[in-house]
């Protein structure tokens, strides 16, 4: 099917990303490939108020090595909240990497689209204990500007001086997706030139982990680590939760020839909707999640068979993979199915890093460039007994696949019903 013509099309020119199996986007892909696991003991000042005994859940996706002070700088550091340190510093190494110098650029066709499920939750705890154990007057002016889910998008804005479509979506975790497809539609439609679109996110705290850890939504095999992120398979109990950044350099076509871009993929199209079923339980026969794939594949004019790879939503969680499943099977069809010779592929990133919230879908977008880049599909690791429903569909199990891949569905899908599927694909000028 041929795809859909728009004023302008979306590419891709550079990757930013802060995650804990690496802190560039090229050290992160290598760790993907590898297997390599970023799920450990949780540990940090934040957590000795309480002691980990006062948690089931003890393990996590932290950023253990990351020094926010030398990549913004040690007074402006202290200005902001994790998520943001993380975000700030992944939209910098997507920049420096795309090779875009903004003086050149005209300031009001330049945005920023960068999202957050819960913003700067770390900072609202610190203020909470600034009022409990010290004096409401004691709190920090910088309070309100660190809390901001869209710190991460004024700030950057401000840094480069981009005076075009500038906004943050807020959307759980499909917060990322949302933004990625907002900033493709602002290019595409002839409204921006370049658009910084992604998600940040550093919600490994305490309150963070309290509240999902009294949903059980989470896994408690705290004594295997390693293994507690299991997307798919049988025996997984739950996600594991992770921080993380990451940022995309979004071009028209033109303006990135013209400034002889090296082009890393295209952004084709982009499908949203919502379930309309619960706030936080997915539809159990994946209803919006097909709809949203669908409403991909419709924007970009293609069919099931043109897709060869998915990256998954696959949080581990049991209710969240069996949709996700019955929705590929819905869409994809016999593409899907080995038994009738289906050739898809579909693995999950959160297996390795873990759920990163917000921030998922740009941060597993480095699997999705990765896969048509590089032509290997990252694993869908602990895969060692799938899910009864799920044998007829290729996960990808433990090992990387070496594949032709030239268009990937990237899936995020976020409490109150959120869906987002993004079409990426191998640019042919």
């Amino acid at each position: 099917m041929n795809q859909r013509q728009y004023p302008n099309r979306v590419v891709v020119t550079g990757i930013g990303a802060i995650t804990n199996v690496g802190l560039d986007a090229d050290a992160a892909w290598d760790a993907l490939v590898s297997g390599a696991c970023g799920i450990s003991p949780i540990h940090g000042e934040k957590f000795d108020r309480f002691g980990m005994d006062a948690f089931s859940v003890k393990i996590g996706g932290q950023i253990h090595d990351f020094d926010p002070a030398a990549t913004v700088g040690q007074r402006e550091s202290k200005r902001l909240d994790r998520f943001a340190q993380l975000g700030i510093a992944a939209a910098l190494q997507a920049v420096e990497r795309s090779g875009i110098e903004f003086d050149a650029c005209d300031p009001t066709r330049c945005g920023v689209v960068i999202g957050s499920g819960v913003g700067g939750i770390q900072t609202i705890e610190d203020a909470l204990h600034t009022m409990r154990d010290k004096n409401p007057s004691r709190m920090s002016p910088f309070t309100v500007p660190r809390l901001m889910a869209n710190a991460v998008a004024g700030d950057v804005s401000i840094r480069f001086g981009l005076e075009g479509y500038t906004t943050s979506h807020t959307t759980a975790c499909a917060s990322s997706g949302h933004s990625i497809g907002d900033a493709m539609r602002q290019i595409r439609d002839g409204n921006c030139d370049v658009v910084l679109a992604g998600g940040a996110e550093g919600a490994v705290s305490p309150l963070c982990l309290s509240a999902f850890m009294v949903m059980r939504a989470m896994s408690t095999r705290n004594d295997d680590p390693a293994h507690a992120s299991r997307p798919f398979d049988q025996d997984r109990d739950g996600f594991v939760l992770a921080e993380g950044a990451a940022v995309l350099v979004l071009e028209s076509e033109e303006h990135a020839k013209k400034r002889g871009a090296n082009i890393l993929c295209e952004l084709l199209g982009c499908g949203v909707s919502a379930d309309a079923h619960h706030i936080t339980a997915p539809d159990p026969n994946g209803k919006g999640a097909a709809a949203a794939m669908r409403y991909a594949l419709r924007d970009t004019r293609l069919n099931p068979t043109d897709i060869d790879y998915v990256n998954a939503h696959g949080t581990s969680t049991p209710l969240g993979d069996q949709a996700e499943v019955a929705a590929a099977y819905e869409v994809f069809g016999d593409h899907a199915r080995k038994s009738a010779g289906g050739k898809l592929l579909m693995s999950s990133t959160k297996s390795m890093i873990g759920h990163t919230l917000g921030a998922s879908g740009a941060v597993e977008c480095l699997s999705c460039i990765g896969a048509i880049r590089h032509g290997t599909v990252t694993a869908t690791v602990n895969l060692e007994s799938p899910d009864p429903e799920f044998e007829d569909i290729d996960l990808v199990p433990n090992t990387p696949r070496d594949a032709r891949v030239d268009k990937v569905l990237n899936n995020t899908f976020g409490f109150g019903g959120h869906n987002v599927s993004l079409v990426l694909g191998r640019y042919e000028g």
